[in-house]
């Protein structure tokens, strides 16, 4: 199978993205302070190797497709969707809901470009969701540590039956 020009440019808008995240990763490794810097700085060295081996694997399967991955770093300052990570020291406080931004951020990429992906070659596709799966991981146990209980709304067991219910009411 050869990559259209459609499928070339939706991966390597999620290949510069997983770049992107593994970079920022390792700044905000480098420069986090404060509580729980330990743990943090840990759970960062977990995103930053899968964000590079997520990379390498997007950039293979392009390979793969005929497509050529370009990972420079010009590309990928000038074409990632991820806002910048600030310079110098950052909270750990701070670092949590930055880095959790850009675990949603790179995901809401790969959401966006998914079905398009999906219609061409479910394969790649099929690689996406398991990148996503563990990127919405990453970001929910990193913001875990700056929540409180109630302070992001849950959808309960109860509550997604009730939703299920009336939606097949109303069909």
């Amino acid at each position: 199978m050869k990559a259209s020009a459609t499928l070339t440019r939706n991966l390597q808008a999620v290949l510069v993205d997983l770049i992107e995240l593994h970079v920022q990763g390792k700044q905000a490794h480098w420069n986090i302070v404060g509580t729980n810097f330990r743990d943090l700085h840990r759970q960062l060295d977990d995103v930053v190797l899968s964000a590079r081996e997520f990379s390498d694997e997007v950039a293979e399967r392009m390979r793969a497709l005929n497509a050529e991955p370009d990972g420079n770093s010009r590309t990928v300052a000038s074409t990632t969707s991820l806002e910048p990570f600030p310079a110098g020291e950052v909270s750990t406080h701070d670092a949590i809901n930055l880095i959790t931004e850009r675990l949603m951020g790179t995901s809401e990429t790969m959401r966006n470009v998914h079905d398009q992906i999906d219609e061409e070659d479910p394969t790649t596709a099929d690689i996406l969701h398991a990148i996503i799966e563990k990127l919405e991981q990453y970001a929910w146990m990193i913001s875990a540590e700056n929540r409180t209980p109630g302070s992001v709304k849950q959808t309960s067991p109860a509550a997604a039956k009730s939703s299920a219910s009336s939606k097949s009411k109303k069909k």
